[in-house]
């Protein structure tokens, strides 16, 4: 029985020795990101630009993959299932911390664990090129006088770029009809393509087909300008005070050691502040808003807490 017992301190030793190695050489294979949307939107460009800084940090490769449909519920189911080793992240974005009150939808924040905050972005409000409003005054005039003829294009039912046409139709007193599509990308090809009249995603996401010609942003709901659209007035200096904005960070499955955690954060927080990812980032109109795991809990609970008043105001949950 003794013997028994010196054998299972040894092996608890050893296995508690291989647990520390392990943490202490983490990476020791590729990292994943998984965006649970098409590429081209602004979760796609955030995850591919942490992976082209990343490597240098984390001396190992960093995969982006787009795991699309659900309206990010199989990515995030995914990774939700995944080992807690660290080695398979997801970006999510703010939604997850409300989704499951509105639909059926199988995660929330708490099923995660929580990395840190990457960035936040405004919405705009963009119209196509061909469009015959050239600023919101003409756009509200008009939606005034075609009530519920105004199709307001967005990612999907109830997350943040719905309710960013929700706020507008809101504070002017609007009546919209909203299209749900399964990201940004395949909404901002509806509004160029003449199905919908207008759609509300972020502006980073808007700017390269604004600067092409192809879109007229009318307006961001950020406090700034975008660094990209320098000549896009924001809502609030027009004088109307509407802010709404996304949010994105890394998450993983429930579980992944504290250790690991923190050097997945070290590493990436430590890429954040190349100047070359600054600058690419303020270049395509992504801002940076990096926050420690505990940082970014108490963002996702205050935001979360917001979100649900809205909700409640346009009838998704009672």
């Amino acid at each position: 029985m003794k013997k028994m017992l010196i054998i299972c301190l040894v092996l608890f030793m050893v296995l508690g020795l291989v647990g520390i190695a392990n943490a202490n050489t983490f990476p020791e294979k590729p990292i994943k990101l998984i965006v649970p949307w098409a590429p081209g939107g602004g979760t796609d460009t955030v995850g591919r630009m942490l992976s082209k800084y990343g490597e240098k940090y984390f001396d190992v490769p960093i995969v982006v993959e787009n795991v699309e449909g659900g309206m990010g519920a199989i990515a995030l189911q995914r990774v939700k299932a995944a080992q807690p080793t660290g080695y398979e992240l997801v970006i999510a974005s703010g939604y997850v911390g409300w989704m499951d009150k509105i639909r059926d939808f199988p995660v929330n924040f708490g099923d995660y664990t929580v990395v840190m905050c990457l960035n936040r972005d405004p919405a705009a409000f963009t119209v196509s090129a061909k469009a015959p409003w050239n600023t919101i005054e003409e756009f509200v005039e008009y939606a005034k006088e075609h009530p519920g003829e105004i199709t307001v294009g967005h990612s999907g039912e109830g997350m943040i770029w719905h309710l960013a046409g929700a706020s507008v139709a809101d504070y002017f007193d609007l009546d919209f009809n909203y299209v749900p599509y399964n990201g940004a990308a395949p909404a901002i090809a509806a509004v160029m393509g003449g199905d919908i009249d207008v759609v509300t995603v972020g502006g980073a996401e808007v700017a390269s087909q604004v600067l092409g010609g192809k879109l007229k942003c009318l307006g961001i709901l950020g406090a700034d300008r975008l660094t990209p659209l320098p000549d896009v007035p924001t809502f609030k200096e027009m004088g109307y005070n509407i802010e709404v904005y996304t949010h994105r960070g890394l998450v993983g499955p429930k579980g992944i050691p504290q250790d690991v955690a923190d050097a997945l954060y070290q590493g990436f927080s430590k890429a954040m502040q190349e100047k070359e990812f600054i600058e690419g980032m303020e270049n395509l109109g992504l801002g940076i808003h990096a926050l420690d795991s505990q940082g970014y809990k108490e963002f996702i609970e205050k935001q979360s807490a917001a979100i649900l008043k809205s909700l409640k105001k346009i009838g998704l949950i009672e």
